[in-house]
Formats: structure tokens, sequence, C-alpha cells
């Protein structure tokens, strides 16, 4: 089955979750879908995995097999791993070129940027740009 575009995968995350309707709802989806998405491992929560500029502790662990990145994330708190996973999710299971072309609106197009914190808000800009750093440097490594 070929892959499915970035912009396609957007749009059916973002379906997903607009039919929930009740914010509070929304965020407790998010929440229990980041309590299943994969954890980095105790060994993995170094200094070379936590993303600087959160207020919550937070830990990405990428890695590449087929040419495409996989992401875990360990986060201080559900709702932050659940927002996290969020972005994973979007990007897991892509190759490096998609990932670093490709800027998500997922969190606009479910209005949580209207209903979170600036503070998280830069959180979420972070590790966006880890997972892009993380894919640049596999993007290097594949050429």
């Amino acid at each position: 089955m070929p892959a499915m575009p970035l912009t396609a995968k957007q749009r059916q995350l973002t379906a997903r979750y607009s039919v929930i309707e009740d914010l509070h709802e929304r965020l407790a989806a998010l929440v229990a879908r980041g309590q299943r998405w994969p954890d980095v491992t105790t060994a993995e929560r170094t200094d070379a995995h936590l993303i600087r500029g959160c207020t919550t502790p937070v830990w990405l662990a990428g890695s590449v097999a087929d040419s495409h990145c996989h992401f875990r994330i360990a986060a201080g708190s559900a709702l932050v791993k659940g927002l996290a996973a969020l972005l994973a999710e979007l990007y897991d299971d892509e190759p490096p070129a998609a990932i670093l072309a490709f800027e998500p609106g997922i969190i606009e197009a479910l209005g949580l940027d209207r209903h979170i914190s600036p503070t998280r808000l830069h959180g979420l800009a972070q590790i966006r740009r880890a997972i892009r750093d993380f894919a640049a440097g596999a993007d290097k490594s594949s050429s």
C-alpha cells in the first residue's frame, strides 16, 4: 500500500479528533492516545533526548527503519505527552525529506492553539524542531 501524503495524514488525524466537539473530551482523547504511544525507555531519558524549551520535561527518541523515521515520546505530564504524540503520530513512518518539507497545521486545525498556554505552544514548536532536526540528521546519513 503506498504511503499517505502528509497533507492527507494530517486531514485524517484532524478529522479523527474534530468529531469530538467538547474541548475537554478532545484533550482527554489526546491524553489517551499519548498513553498508548511508544514510550522513550528509561535509559533514553538523557540530556541527549531532552527537548530544550519545554517547561515540562519531554524526551524524544527517533529511529530509522527502511528509510522511514519513527518516534517515541515521554513527558512529565500526560497532556504534554498526548500533544507531543499527536505530532509524533503525524510524522511517524515518514521519510526524512517529507518530514523536512511539511509544516504541521494540526494544532490550529483542532483549535488547540486557542486553548493551551503560550508556553505549551512554544514547547510544541520545540518538539517539532526536534523532530525536524532528527529527520535532517537521518536525511544526511542516507545521502
